[in-house]
């Protein structure tokens, strides 16, 4: 009897802490639980990166754990070759964490709990709104099923389609090579085994739709998707002003970047005029998804590329995608704000749609944060690689907070306070520009500081 009361005593004791650890929970910012998690699986992946088996060469612990953000962050900026350095084991251990980077970390676990469960748990919903940027009223669990499916059909579609291009072009082990390629260029992280990561089959028609495709998939978001299937499901008769917005003004920024590049990049203006147009298009649809592959060299961009680049980087994909950025909805908000206030009117409007001021305050916060993460890192980087150009530390930094990957060469140069720069920012990314300042907020002002609100000025 005494036995049967203290496990009882034990059982209530470890119920009691269970819902402590519950509600705690509960209290914490979702943004905070993002970063959180983010984190820890960025330092699962260097432990396991760091372990000799998986490296073909000994490699630095801050490489590996660089490589392990980069995958984590689905950015694609490597301070060492993956192909060559990490053997199939330790590319196995980089295609998992760009998947969990890709789909997020919280979908893969919530999808696990939903194939046992009807429901998810109150946190993994708050959690899965924040990071997807779900509108009220959406159903988390049915979007987690959605988002999963999807990307299990484009992955497979894509990894059939680059098995037939590299099997025809003699790339050696085709079938991973069309594996590693086709989940890497749906999370839009630009993990390549290649060593000039595409440069070798640049004018390939193929390859250049295959990879665009996937990418455009990933970067315009699942909100598209979970869109469309609900109006195949009958429970919606039209799409969304949001998945409207970003087909819009993704379609926008591809046809110009690529008209730019055409007409004004030199270093493809000797190429024949389908070569041209592929080298154009691809490098945009590169930088605006946030993918990071390139078929051309980018060192050997002119600044005026260069310029159209740093745009299209720091814009980014679009909300609850695989990409980076500072997103393109919050680029047509803060567009609608200037055009309502040039026409002095009294509320923002887009496409003839009226903007909530929260949405407003969201876009305008995360163009501010980004802009101040953007300018501390040139400022720090200037002081660890005083070797280094300008553009190019520019480009770096824009890079690697856009979670683009695409690297003028500084990449595999930098010191080891460089490269722990470039490790924030890619974290900061991929969290999200505004959720990533969420999460490292002061606290919020007492009662007695907010009546103090007298300004002199």
């Amino acid at each position: 009897m005494p036995e049967a009361r203290v496990l009882d005593v034990f059982r209530r004791s470890l119920l009691e802490t269970h819902k402590g650890a519950r509600a705690m929970l509960l209290r914490i910012n979702p943004a905070k639980l993002l970063v959180f998690g983010y984190v820890f699986y960025m330092l699962i992946g260097w432990a396991l990166l760091s372990l000799p088996f998986m490296q073909n060469v000994p490699v630095r612990q801050i490489d590996n754990l660089f490589t392990a953000v980069s995958a984590v962050s689905t950015t694609g900026l490597v301070t060492v070759d993956p192909g060559s350095t990490y053997n199939i084991w330790g590319q196995i251990v980089l295609l998992l964490l760009i998947q969990a980077g890709g789909v997020g970390y919280m979908t893969i676990g919530s999808f696990a709990m939903l194939a046992t469960h009807e429901r998810l748990t109150p946190i993994r919903e708050r959690v899965t709104m924040a990071a997807f940027s779900l509108p009220n009223g959406s159903s988390p669990a049915q979007f987690v099923r959605t988002v999963i499916l999807f990307t299990l059909i484009c992955e497979l579609v894509g990894a059939i389609a680059l098995y037939a291009i590299f099997a025809s072009e003699g790339i050696s082990n085709p079938v991973w090579s069309a594996i590693f390629h086709s989940v890497s260029a749906f999370c839009t992280a630009g993990f390549s085994l290649n060593s000039n990561s595409f440069e070798g089959l640049a004018g390939h028609p193929g390859l250049n739709f295959v990879i665009s495709a996937l990418s455009l998939f990933g970067a315009m978001g699942f909100l598209i998707i979970w869109d469309i299937w609900r109006n195949l499901t009958g429970r919606s008769v039209y799409l969304g002003f949001t998945s409207k917005l970003i087909i819009r003004m993704t379609a926008a920024f591809l046809l110009i970047g690529t008209i730019i590049l055409f007409v004004a990049e030199p270093s493809i203006a000797a190429l024949d005029p389908l070569d041209r147009l592929l080298a154009a298009f691809f490098q945009t649809m590169s930088a605006s998804t946030t993918v990071g592959f390139n078929t051309v060299p980018i060192g050997a961009l002119s600044h005026a590329t260069l310029l159209v680049m740093f745009f299209l980087m720091a814009i980014g994909a679009s909300p609850s995608g695989t990409g980076g950025g500072i997103k393109t909805t919050s680029f047509a908000a803060m567009v609608g704000l200037v055009r309502s206030t040039l026409k002095q009117r009294a509320h923002v409007r887009l496409f003839k749609r009226r903007i909530a001021a929260s949405r407003l305050q969201a876009a305008g916060a995360t163009f501010f944060y980004f802009m101040i993460l953007l300018t501390l890192a040139m400022f720090l980087l200037s002081l660890t690689e005083p070797g280094a150009a300008f553009e190019v530390m520019v480009f770096e930094c824009i890079s690697a907070l856009g979670t683009v990957g695409i690297s003028m060469g500084l990449t595999g140069d930098l010191s080891v306070l460089g490269k722990l720069i470039i490790i924030i920012l890619m974290t900061a990314g991929r969290v999200g520009i505004l959720s990533f300042g969420i999460a490292f907020a002061m606290h919020d002002e007492t009662p007695a500081e907010e009546a103090d609100n007298e300004l002199l000025l």
